[in-house]
């Protein structure tokens, strides 16, 4: 008797395909029903949500970032500016 070796496929999803995955998450929609309706694993779209929570904290510690330096710029302008009319006076 002979086995027969099964490979398992691994299919590969496009970013837009995970997003609107996880955003009906986000909706409010089971994890459960919605891997049942897309057929794909729970596991999967728990690492999706998590990944996808991972990278919009990474662009709030950017916006973060970028607000500092435009509030560090308007006060160097600031500076300038009153420098500018004591000496034009």
């Amino acid at each position: 008797m002979e086995k027969k070796i099964v490979k398992k496929r691994h299919r590969k999803y496009d970013a837009q395909f995970k997003e609107g995955a996880v955003k009906q998450i986000e909706n409010g929609q089971k994890v459960s029903s919605v891997a049942q309706a897309l057929g794909i694993s729970e596991v999967l779209l728990y690492q999706w949500r998590k990944r996808s929570q991972g990278s919009s904290t990474g662009d709030t510690s950017e916006v973060e970032l970028l607000r500092k330096q435009v509030k560090q710029l308007e006060t160097e302008r600031d500076i300038l500016k009153k420098a500018l009319t004591i000496f034009s006076r």
